[in-house]
């Protein structure tokens, strides 16, 4: 491919994995009103280095990789505000999403997985992901500390990211 459409895809791949890059970037920042700053700091680094890209690999996975480092770097760099995840809480969350997943059959498996966790876990995760609240928010909403809405966001993100697994599994059965 010509070295000019591989600098022209890579910002259409970007464009196109963008809800996944947000989203992964939301699961990682404890800091919800700099999530768009690091997803556009991810946007400018993985438009740099297009001409690294080949095509053919698994682009996500190395937008998502970046991502991660602007999310460390948002946690510890210069002006970060007080964080709540540490360097191994990020790692860990990232090691578990950076699989390459089929979006749509995915997305569909998740809704089938909604009624696994229990009432009170849905109500964070929605809180959370679909009203955009911040842990203090929810925390002040639940009438929870922040440390209590963080473990509960980790424990229903774990129990529906194993309920997709295993109807993943099921499914390739």
């Amino acid at each position: 491919m010509p070295e000019s459409d591989q600098i022209a895809l890579v910002p259409r791949l970007f464009i196109q994995n963008m809800v996944s890059v947000r989203g992964f970037v939301i699961a990682l920042m404890p800091d919800f009103s700099r999530v768009d700053d690091v997803v556009q700091e991810t946007f400018l680094t993985v438009t740099a280095k297009a001409n690294d890209f080949e095509t053919g690999t698994n682009f996500r996975s190395g937008a998502f990789s970046i991502a991660r480092f602007k999310v460390l770097e948002a946690a510890w760099g210069p002006g970060a505000k007080e964080v709540i995840l540490n360097t191994k809480v990020i790692e860990a969350l990232s090691a578990s999403v950076m699989e390459e997943p089929d979006s749509a059959m995915e997305l569909r498996v998740l809704g089938e997985c909604k009624d696994g966790p229990t009432r009170q876990a849905m109500r964070v995760i929605d809180l959370r992901y679909e009203q955009s609240h911040r842990q203090c928010e929810i925390a002040e909403i639940m009438g929870w500390t922040v440390n209590a809405v963080n473990v509960a966001l980790a424990r229903a993100r774990k129990a529906l990211r194993e309920c997709v697994d295993q109807k993943l599994r099921a499914q390739e059965s």
